[in-house]
């Protein structure tokens, strides 16, 4: 069987799409189709064809595994099967089930009949790799659904259920049932009809599209900053709405080109491509046999603990939270309870759902009732010796071949794993706050931490829905090891001439989700002031961070306490400029004899920015990440780096490695060894 299987029922052709996972319409695949339209047109007893896909969706649009290859662009292209499906003689139904995304979606458009199930969900998710529909989408998909639903798909690239555009052009039928026996039944019913319907051929009805898309720009400019492909889209739509179909074409594709060589675009597409490789671990065969995870538990009721708690219970997996006292652990039970019912008032969730995840979280005072857990999740205090306390008492508690899990940020993990007679069982899930809504998951690899233990753990976050990257141990790991030389830079820059707003203001300007003083904080000034004593103990050499270290010995902790590096109002969290702290840094600029000066916000980008880059260079030198993408994915999936920059090292390969070991020579640095040789050679990072 070739990844296009041909059968017959009765008169009607049925071509199956047969490409694992998704039916990604690779070469062969595109080949196929085309082969079975032609084998369909010169059969006298076939009068209709049914193109419907194997396994669990129609098709999710292009192979992702062709990426970059020759197959990616080889004869027949997407447009040529789409060509061939509009001209065959006989109709084509296209059955729809599971998703019909991107490519997939836009075959489907180009059959003259389409048959869904309910629950089958379509999209044209483009724009969130900076591009557009390439192959027709922007033109038929409005002439199915109407401008303005078109619109709102194609510049968001959200997915739409079958049962929500129902009645549409989109759909012929859409019900319950085997999807291919109902879309053979509509081909045999509509066998003898001509002339066969194409979309294109429909004209765009809006009353008033000229002024809708004037407003639509306006609307898609506001909000994506940063990302030229929305504003695209709407350019596209407009050809749609005002040129004859095959102008419209052309524009797209003119559009699509154009969008394909972007920085923007580039780095969209690496992020997803990274995400991808994260999950490859060079030494852990794919075949590698996992733990079940049934149940979990957690240790500590806190911020973390209840959050970590939450995403078992999210997943459907029991989950035991164990406190040490009866106050916190009932604290730390309410505040997910008002989590939950906070989801349920917004419609996130409904009430028996929010009822039904508190069920899982069983509370608890006694380490014999986490015993039976397959993983249990350390989430206490950010302390060596509470650790080392709580990883014994695991050791001697919990079941034979339970994986053994700390949420450190920044401790030694080996040291953990030694307090334990099973280091192999140990390992670290890194998470981060709020921890039952960021993405990413920082799986700290231990010396001794089982493949097995890995693989599972792995598996696990993608149950609970993280974004997974495998970091080795290293004070810091990979996101924090690199914070602390960009915040490091971040405060010089006050101590030289700066202030926090103008600090903050320029890295949201670059792209930054947040500046570093907001960030801090939100996070909590002391959970960084607990760091650096620690840090000051261990390595009494080092400088020390005297603006930071006054503001938190004034308990200035962030917006918890109402101050910070900004001050805040009660039951708002702007944060405000405070001339009390602009004066604290400008007197310790004058204590320091340190003659201020003005400090443009380009150099604060490259200073901190690349104060990122340099640090990613080490930590691969040093084996720490696997590769130059996954630390690219931690600062995209939990630091606030800007997508449309593609994380760190991604955005030192754009401005050239040559260019970036020039700027930082010249504020005075030595670059990485891994940086300055691969500039040395002309080379890149990320070298795909």
């Amino acid at each position: 069987m070739g990844p296009a299987e041909y059968s017959t029922r009765g008169t009607v052709a049925v071509i199956t799409l047969n490409n694992p996972p998704v039916n990604g319409l690779g070469h062969a695949l595109r080949r196929g189709i085309v082969d079975g339209l032609d084998r369909a047109a010169a059969d006298p007893g076939v009068k209709a064809v049914v193109l419907a896909g194997a396994g669990k969706s129609f098709s999710a649009g292009a192979d992702i595994r062709e990426f970059g290859t020759p197959q990616m662009t080889a004869d027949p292209s997407l447009h040529a099967v789409i060509q061939a499906v509009e001209a065959s003689p006989k109709p084509v139904v296209a059955a729809i089930h599971g998703v019909a995304m991107g490519g997939g979606l836009e075959l489907a458009l180009a059959c003259h009949y389409r048959v869904a199930a309910s629950n089958a969900q379509v999209a044209l998710p483009e724009v969130k790799l900076g591009l557009l529909p390439g192959a027709g989408g922007t033109q038929r998909l409005p002439r199915a659904v109407g401008l303005e639903t078109a619109l709102n798909m194609i510049v968001s690239g959200t997915t739409v259920s079958a049962a929500q555009l129902e009645g549409t052009r989109l759909f012929d039928a859409v019900g319950e049932g085997d999807v291919v026996e109902r879309a053979a039944a509509l081909a045999e019913t509509v066998a003898d009809r001509r002339p066969l319907p194409l979309l294109r051929d429909l004209a765009i009805a809006h009353p008033s599209a000229e002024g809708f898309l004037a407003f639509a720009r306006g609307a898609v400019g506001t909000v994506s900053r940063g990302y030229p492909a929305p504003r695209r889209c709407v350019d596209a739509l407009a050809a749609a709405a005002s040129q004859p179909f095959e102008e419209g074409l052309r524009v797209e594709r003119d559009l699509f080109l154009s969008l394909l060589g972007t920085t923007e675009s580039r780095a969209l597409r690496h992020a997803f491509f990274a995400e991808r490789a994260a999950a490859k671990i060079a030494d852990v065969p794919e075949d590698t046999e996992v733990r079940p995870i049934r149940s979990a538990a957690v240790i500590g009721a806190g911020t973390m603990g209840g959050g970590i708690a939450m995403n078992f219970a999210n997943a459907g997996i029991p989950v035991t939270v164990l406190e040490a006292e009866r106050a916190r652990l009932d604290q730390g039970i309410a505040t997910i309870r008002k989590s939950y019912e906070g989801s349920a008032r917004k419609g996130k969730l409904t009430s028996a759902q929010a009822e039904e995840r508190m069920g899982l979280i069983r509370p608890t005072l006694s380490y014999t009732d986490v015993a039976s857990a397959d993983i249990v999740v350390e989430a206490v205090f950010e302390d060596m010796a509470v650790k080392q306390a709580v990883f014994k008492t695991l050791d001697e508690t919990m079941r034979a071949g339970a994986i053994l899990a700390s949420n450190t940020s920044t401790l030694d993990l080996d040291a953990l794993a030694r307090s334990t007679r099973r280091p192999a069982d140990v390992i670290g899930t890194h998470f981060f706050s709020p921890a039952h809504v960021m993405k990413l998951l920082e799986v700290v690899r231990g010396a001794a931490t089982g493949k097995d233990v890995l693989a599972t753990v792995m598996g696990l976050a993608r149950t609970i829905k993280k974004t997974a990257v495998v970091s080795g141990v290293c004070d810091g790991f990979i996101g924090n090891r690199m914070l602390e030389p960009y915040l490091r830079q971040s405060l010089l820059l006050l101590e030289e001439g700066a202030l926090p707003a103008q600090v903050d203001r320029a890295l949201e300007s670059f792209g930054m989700a947040m500046g570093p003083f907001r960030m801090n904080d939100l996070a909590g000034n002391d959970i960084g002031w607990s760091i650096r004593k620690r840090r000051y103990r261990e390595h009494p050499e080092t400088g020390r961070s005297l603006i930071a270290d006054r503001l938190c010995e004034q308990g200035r902790f962030g917006q918890k306490t109402g101050a910070g590096w900004y001050r805040y109002e009660a039951g708002r969290r702007d944060a405000l400029p405070d001339p009390a702290v602009d004066e604290m840094i400008v007197t310790d600029s004058r204590e320091r004899g340190v003659a201020r000066r003005r400090i443009a916000e380009d150099e604060i980008v490259d200073r901190c920015v690349l104060a990122l880059v340099n640090e990613g260079a080490k930590i691969l030198e040093e084996g720490i990440a696997q590769r130059a993408s996954d630390v690219d994915l931690v600062y995209l999936a939990g630091y606030g780096f800007p997508p449309f920059r593609g994380g760190p090292m991604f955005y030192a390969d754009t401005v050239g490695l040559t260019t970036v070991v020039r700027r930082m020579k010249g504020f005075g640095w030595t670059p990485a060894p891994r940086l300055a040789r691969l500039a040395g050679e002309g080379q890149t990072f990320n070298r795909s």
